[in-house]
């Protein structure tokens, strides 16, 4: 499936009690379809629990934060760590970032976990976006969900760790690598 159909079922999409922040953001829906175009070869899907209010709720982009694109607005402190560890370990470009629930449950101040039928709600997009990809969960939520390992989620004191896990998941990982020279 491309970004744009993609996006177009999430814009119409009811996922339990959360808020939609796509369906009436032209801006939000065009930020999403450009990050999965962008993103689309990505070998790895590093997903989150859902969008939070301070991150995707207002940016579009899962565990992104409106300050990160624009220099303005809130900023978000899970999405502020996760971006300085990919960008670390080198890999920031050849991850995508999802959540199982990627719209924001909660209000606009506050986050609350998603319920199990908003989690199997949300099931068809987590399946078109991690399929063929190799998954890291990030906390356990989405570790339930995807039936995955995962890496400790970046909130509450759990920057380090998360760092930690998120390194050891890529040793493991058959990343790319630039092609060897023969020298003859």
């Amino acid at each position: 499936m491309e970004p744009l159909e993609l996006v177009e079922r999430l814009v119409e999409a009811r996922i339990g009690e959360t808020f939609n922040q796509y369906a009436a953001s032209p801006q939000l829906q065009e930020r999403l379809r450009d990050y999965l175009a962008s993103h689309a070869g990505a070998k790895v899907v590093l997903v989150g629990e859902a969008a939070g209010c301070r991150g995707a709720r207002v940016s579009g982009i899962p565990f992104t934060s409106e300050r990160q694109l624009t220099g303005r607005g809130p900023a978000e402190a899970t999405a502020t760590i996760v971006h300085r560890v990919l960008a670390a370990l080198g890999v920031a470009n050849e991850v995508l970032l999802w959540n199982v629930v990627p719209t924001h449950p909660g209000s606009a101040t506050s986050n609350r976990r998603p319920t199990r039928a908003e989690v199997e709600a949300a099931s068809p997009f987590l399946a078109q976006l991690t399929r063929g990809r190799v998954v890291i969960a990030v906390g356990r939520l989405a570790a339930e969900a995807l039936d995955a390992p995962y890496v400790r989620h970046p909130s509450h004191g759990g920057a380090a760790a998360f760092e930690a896990g998120l390194r050891q998941s890529f040793a493991t990982i058959g990343r790319r690598r630039a092609p060897v020279r023969r020298f003859l």
